[in-house]
């Protein structure tokens, strides 16, 4: 058996495939890719699952396909960092931006396989979406994958990746048996740091008993098996970085969150656009944006309520949205909080819609009350209603708010 790839020598062979002419490429060519939001977790369990089901039999090359153009990895510090400790480079991945066009790929010479999303949309779901043929997934069921699907894995944990770890685990472990040289044992400890970070990040350090479940806790517990034997700096994949000499869980941690929490430096496009789903849903269009910090932030960096709304009228204009939405995160005075934005901007009944959310799951589910005296919040009693709001049931985030809004906007504009 030829001795265990790194990430980086798989990544070359996969760009290779992909890149290769027409004439001289195998059909069908096979894809992981994430959602559209393209945070950590989608990352990473876009590189992992495809890495390790491309060492599984009949041992097809699967082709990780990140979900966002090459341009908008910058935004993603706390993904560059893994990728550093995963011997990895932003120029090794393959993006949108390297995707061939339609013309040059069709769709039946495709196959695609989801992770961390259980139907593809956007522009990829509109011309690929009927060559989804499985998916790993921790997001509520949209029943468009078949049940009789190979993988088909779609149940509730803190991060993706613990799914995808659980299922690689036997390929995993039958290579680390296999090759149980000092090569490969480096490179499965990267692998392991890759396995890591969305975990941690997801289920802050498997400390948030709200979002951290069985499957997280075994997954980190799997992950860290690999890396016992790298105890020095001269043994362990990062030693050339400037991490510290040994794998500390918490330290590891806090550094993803710095990176991932600090958007000071970016534009609001940039904030906007960084964790960012969208969904037409009832002829509306609904975008959402998760954002890492407060809205007590954000008006700061605007210079204010009416800057900060129109920094955020002008990227709704931007994306043609009928439906804006906010969704913050923060820890101000070492505590958890989230608030959201709703917006209705195009219509007395996509104000309808929204008040339906508002009034029912809003208030039921998530206990929503005013933020900021109501300061952010306006209707103009024709076709414009926004509202801000703390949000008291902290167990909710964009995977279950998400679907609420999606409910009450169906049939809006039958």
């Amino acid at each position: 058996m030829p001795p265990q790839k790194s990430l980086q020598a798989f990544l070359a062979t996969a760009r290779a495939a992909l890149t290769a002419p027409p004439s001289k490429r195998s059909a069908p060519l096979h894809f992981v890719v994430g959602n559209e939001s393209a945070d950590l977790d989608t990352l990473c369990s876009t590189l992992f699952l495809a890495y390790f089901r491309s060492h599984s039999p009949p041992h097809t090359l699967y082709i990780p396909l990140c979900h966002l153009p090459r341009d908008d990895l910058s935004l993603r510090p706390e993904f560059s960092a893994t990728l550093k400790h995963a011997a990895v480079t932003e120029d090794d991945l393959l993006t949108l931006s390297e995707l061939p066009g339609v013309d040059s790929l069709k769709p039946e010479d495709t196959r695609w396989l989801l992770v961390d999303h259980n139907v593809m949309t956007g522009k990829l779901g509109q011309v690929y979406g009927n060559r989804v043929f499985g998916c790993i997934d921790h997001h509520d069921d949209e029943g468009k994958v078949p049940k009789d699907a190979e993988p088909r894995v779609i149940e509730k944990c803190g991060s993706c990746m613990s799914l995808v770890v659980e299922y690689c685990r036997e390929t995993w472990e039958k290579l680390a048996k296999e090759n149980s040289g000092g090569e490969a044992a480096r490179i499965n400890a990267q692998l392991a740091y890759m396995a890591l970070a969305p975990i941690l990040i997801d289920t802050n350090n498997l400390g948030n008993k709200m979002k951290t479940t069985a499957h997280d806790e075994r997954a980190v517990a799997i992950a860290e098996a690999h890396l016992s034997p790298f105890t020095s700096a001269s043994s362990r994949p990062d030693a050339d970085s400037d991490s510290d000499s040994s794998y500390d869980r918490a330290r590891f941690f806090a550094k993803l969150s710095a990176l991932k929490e600090d958007i000071s430096y970016m534009s609001f496009r940039d904030i906007f656009r960084k964790d960012y789903k969208e969904w037409n849903e009832g002829n509306v269009k609904l975008g959402t944006s998760s954002v890492p910090q407060s809205f007590a932030f954000l008006v700061r960096k605007a210079g204010g309520e009416r800057a900060f709304v129109q920094e955020l009228e002008n990227w709704s204009a931007r994306e043609g949205l009928d439906v804006v939405t906010i969704l913050t995160t923060s820890k101000e005075g070492g505590e958890f909080r989230r608030e959201l934005l709703v917006w209705a901007r195009t219509g007395p009944e996509v104000v309808k819609a929204v008040k339906k959310f508002a009034d029912g799951d809003g208030k039921e589910k998530l206990g929503l009350g005013a933020w900021g005296d109501g300061k952010l919040d306006t209707e103009d009693g024709v076709g414009s209603w926004r509202r801000c709001w703390t949000q008291a049931r902290l167990e909710s985030s964009r995977k279950q708010i998400a679907p609420m809004l999606r409910d009450a906007l169906k049939g809006a504009r039958a």
